[in-house]
């Protein structure tokens, strides 16, 4: 067995690890026989449940609540360059196997069996997030794989997601092989579009809603379409695509509206596309009050619930802006309400589609529901990798 120190877990406290989750939570860890405070951020550790028995390897984080995370169940297994070579090999594999083309979330954390890690695959450029202080430490052999596997163009870090503060980690974005000369181009669902990895949200783009966004686009040829929160277009460029008759993206990103208006010159449907920027709560209702209405509104925010402290707020935000969008949504228009806020349960959107409707006099039926794309797996024992939800919405007049 690989020389690690242990980290040693209270009695039953290892039922979540052997059900197959990846977490350890700082109180569970048996400090009088394992002192958790002598390990520092980042090292790796053999885990024992309470008899002393292995139950696998793992990083840690004596500052976090989240104090460790399982890498494997084997501990003799080297962490390298090999190590994570054959995971994203299995990775790269399976996203090969439901995509045509090289543009797809490449490491999708715990659920392939990389947590704390997320790479983005754009073509030959490549944009990871290390999110902890242990990967944080196992940079090196993480993009040695990288370059064994794909031998990237460029290889951008863009460190900032809000996850790596509770790790006592701070931001950071810098291309770390390679060159990137700006944007790069993606393909969608048949449509292109380009993507900034350095100056863009997060990764740049976000794959997840690739399903839900194509399911969209069969619903919009000749209607009036309006995509809030658009950011570069993803959803609004789709249905222009599909023949819809007119798009408005709004985005309060005057930055995020010069790509999407890049996007829609791109796929050639400039002329029925318009590009405002505005506070979403605002633009619905100066729109509600100038009487105007759509015949689709999707509604794709940002997480309003990012903690569970945030649930109340959070949740007073949804409505608003799910009552927004069906004021100005003609009689028999499709809304599609999107949440990536894991606090933000499926019931709990379902239950406010419901009350949003029944509020407003209308007529509201579920015709559809989403999900994560194939390359955000969700991983069975670990409920924190299934975040994304979206219903599909047909809303008419009273009956």
């Amino acid at each position: 067995m690989t020389d690690y120190p242990r980290l040693r877990l209270k009695k039953n406290e290892d039922r979540r690890l052997r059900a197959g989750h990846a977490w350890i939570f700082s109180n569970e860890v048996d400090i009088a026989a394992t002192p958790l405070k002598a390990l520092a951020a980042g090292d790796l550790a053999v885990v024992e449940n309470a008899k002393g028995e292995s139950l696998g390897l793992a990083y840690v984080n004596p500052d976090s609540l989240i104090s460790a995370r399982l890498l494997c169940r084997d501990t003799h297994t080297s962490i390298d360059s090999r190590f994570f070579v054959k995971r994203l090999e299995r990775a790269r594999d399976w996203r090969e196997r439901v995509y045509p083309g090289p543009y797809y979330r490449l490491a999708y954390g715990e659920s392939d069996g990389l947590p704390g890690v997320v790479i983005d695959r754009f073509g030959e450029v490549f944009v990871v997030q290390t999110n902890t202080a242990g990967m944080e430490k196992l940079q090196a052999p993480l993009l040695a794989a990288l370059e064994t596997l794909f031998s990237p163009r460029a290889v951008v870090l863009k460190n900032t997601s809000s996850l790596r503060a509770l790790e006592g980690l701070g931001n950071e974005t810098r291309i770390l092989a390679g060159t990137l000369d700006g944007p790069v181009e993606i393909v969608e669902n048949g449509a292109r579009f380009r993507v900034d990895p350095v100056e863009g949200q997060k990764t740049g783009w976000f794959f997840d809603h690739r399903d839900n966004r194509a399911k969209l686009a069969e619903l919009c040829r000749g209607k009036r379409v309006l995509d809030v929160f658009a950011y570069a277009g993803a959803w609004g460029v789709q249905a222009a695509v599909a023949g819809a008759a007119r798009v408005d993206c709004v985005d309060a990103s005057a930055a995020a509206l010069a790509l999407a208006a890049d996007n829609a010159r791109l796929n050639g449907v400039a002329e029925r596309m318009d590009f405002i920027a505005a506070d979403a709560f605002e633009f619905l209702k100066q729109a509600r009050e100038e009487r105007r209405h759509y015949d689709v509104v999707v509604l794709d925010p940002p997480a309003f619930i990012k903690r569970k402290k945030d649930m109340n707020p959070g949740l007073e935000a949804y409505r608003r802006l799910n009552q927004g969008a069906m004021q100005v949504l003609a009689y028999g228009g499709v809304l599609v309400s999107a949440s990536c806020s894991f606090h933000l349960q499926r019931e709990v959107l379902h239950d406010l589609l419901r009350a949003t409707a029944r509020h407003l006099d209308r007529h509201l039926v579920l015709f559809g529901r989403g999900g994560q794309a194939a390359d955000h797996p969700v991983h069975p024992a670990i409920p924190e990798t299934d975040y994304l939800k979206a219903y599909f919405c047909a809303v008419g007049q009273a009956l």
